[in-house]
């Protein structure tokens, strides 16, 4: 008979050294906004990818496009703001 087992570390792998730290999470979270920009680009490009994409699917993209850039931008004058710098 074969006994099955468990690697310990596999089902305990989320101890509290492996967590994130703090300003790991504050980096997720200022990055929230270009993410989810990116997302709904994604999901623009996806609704348009099995068909030919018409005029509403064109404006989706072009609007989720100007959406990211925009985010992007804010982000990196919010990073320039916070450090002094000048964009």
């Amino acid at each position: 008979m074969n006994h099955i087992v468990t690697v310990q570390e596999a089902v305990t792998a989320f101890e509290p050294w492996m967590e994130p730290t703090d300003a790991e999470l504050d980096a997720i979270d200022a990055e929230m906004p270009v993410i989810r920009a990116e997302v709904e680009l994604l999901d623009a490009q996806i609704i348009s990818i099995d068909r030919t994409p018409c005029e509403l699917d064109e404006r989706r993209i072009r609007r989720a496009r100007r959406r990211v850039l925009a985010a992007r931008r804010d982000q990196v004058n919010g990073l320039t703001g916070q450090t002094g710098g000048a964009a």
